[in-house]
């Protein structure tokens, strides 16, 4: 966790923690949705870079895990009789992907860039939530944390191999959006939001 927290630029707001408290349903509604997109985003990376032989074993490894996760997810909701409806997305990797530039190797460089702070902050939410939680969805967020630490190590490690120029101005630049997102006020509670008042 400590490589998770020195990487970001802020922590998550109490508030946030306060809002996931208050929405228990949601919360694991798109729990499960960020891991289908999380597995969506590593086959498509896939079938997008063909070529690169490490990026294609680490995401195949990715997805499948991420698909687990999904699995244990909606299994956790169907004990607590909570119904798996379609919700709108959050802001949050809509407005990170904004200034992913469009040529190549930039492209992918930015796509990685983002994969890793995208799994940095959902490690450090999970970290930070678990200790609120009951028995059962604290143990299940605990687990997590290999895992998610994990992806988000190799899709730094991934972006600095897919670039031919030093990255850690792109990092910055996109930390900085990251950051804005996370302690600015939201409309509606999600996995990724901001605060909501």
């Amino acid at each position: 966790m400590q490589a998770i927290l020195e990487f970001l630029l802020c922590e998550t707001p109490d508030r946030w923690i306060q809002n996931a408290l208050a929405n228990p349903e949601i919360l694991l509604i798109d729990h499960a949705n960020c891991e289908k997109k999380a597995a969506s985003t590593a086959l498509n990376l896939m079938y997008r870079y063909v070529e690169n032989f490490d990026l294609l074993n680490k995401m195949s490894r990715l997805a499948r895990e991420e698909l687990r996760h999904f699995e244990q997810v909606i299994a956790i909701m169907g004990k607590r009789n909570i119904p798996y409806r379609q919700i709108a997305a959050s802001r949050y990797a809509a407005e990170l992907r904004k200034d992913v530039r469009t040529s190549e190797p930039g492209r992918l460089v930015d796509t990685l860039i983002i994969g890793a702070i995208i799994e940095a902050r959902s490690c450090e939410r999970f970290a930070k939530l678990a200790p609120h939680l009951d028995m059962e969805l604290k143990q299940f967020y605990e687990s997590l944390l290999k895992s998610e630490s994990r992806h988000f190590k190799d899709y730094l490690s991934l972006a600095r191999e897919a670039s031919q120029e030093e990255i850690e101005k792109r990092i910055q630049h996109f930390l900085e959006i990251e950051k804005a997102l996370i302690e600015s006020e939201d409309i509606e509670f999600r996995f990724h939001s901001g605060i909501i008042n």
